[in-house]
């Protein structure tokens, strides 16, 4: 699912969560509801912890296994996506608007998106040669940019 980037598309999205859950036959508890609220107020990605500290610090009665259950049925709304950083721990995007990978720079832990267009030749690469369907969302790669590359003197390769 794709969730658009205007602000107001961003708090409808939000504002739906409720009554979603409602229609799945699922409540609306307070813990669900300062989830959505701190959710709401991240943009990009946020791990599991994070959340749960970030939760904790409007509610220290948070309970880190509600808030794992919960994103499990925020993802399958579509208005969180989990993935994997380069530690290979789960991560959430947060009001993904489409598919992407990840790049993480192993010198300075820099981070940076790979949109589809970028991953497609790696992408039908993989399909065509081994027959193997990449989900875009779990392709990280880690290396070294640029500019630790030319900080450590690494010859850059085309």
């Amino acid at each position: 699912m794709s969730i658009g980037g205007s602000v107001a598309e961003r708090a409808g999205a939000w504002a739906s969560v409720r009554d979603r859950l409602r229609e799945r036959g699922l409540r609306w508890t307070p813990q669900r509801r300062l989830m959505v609220d701190v959710l709401a107020q991240t943009d990009g990605h946020i791990t599991g912890a994070e959340l749960v500290e970030r939760c904790r610090e409007l509610d220290p009665a948070t309970i880190p296994s509600t808030v794992y259950r919960t994103l499990d049925v925020l993802e399958q709304l579509g208005v969180i996506r989990h993935g994997h950083g380069r530690d290979g721990r789960e991560e959430f995007h947060v009001l993904p608007q489409n598919e992407h990978g990840h790049l993480f720079c192993s010198g300075c832990s820099g981070s940076w998106d790979i949109e589809a267009p970028e991953a497609s030749p790696l992408v039908r690469a993989l399909r065509r040669q081994r027959g193997f369907a990449v989900d875009l969302s779990h392709l990280t790669v880690v290396g070294v940019c640029e500019d630790c590359s030319s900080d450590r003197g690494v010859a850059r390769r085309s």
